[in-house]
């Protein structure tokens, strides 16, 4: 093993996991859109990263009068 699979396995682990959270809060708010971008882009955590912290934030409930 080289010096490649010290960076690999790490950054790979990374990425899963990012995506895993990811993946999982765009099913539960029901962004399709987001869901399968997430999917089939794989940027080594970064789209993720960012859909979780700005792209998710819960939108607030509309109060009727």
């Amino acid at each position: 093993m080289g010096l490649g699979m010290l960076v690999i396995v790490p950054l790979i682990a990374w990425s899963l996991a990012w995506k895993g959270l990811a993946l999982w809060k765009a099913a539960r708010a029901g962004h399709t859109g987001w869901f399968v971008a997430l999917l089939l882009v794989n940027t080594a955590g970064i789209l993720d990263i960012l859909y979780i912290y700005v792209y998710s934030k819960k939108q607030r409930p509309i109060q009727s009068k």
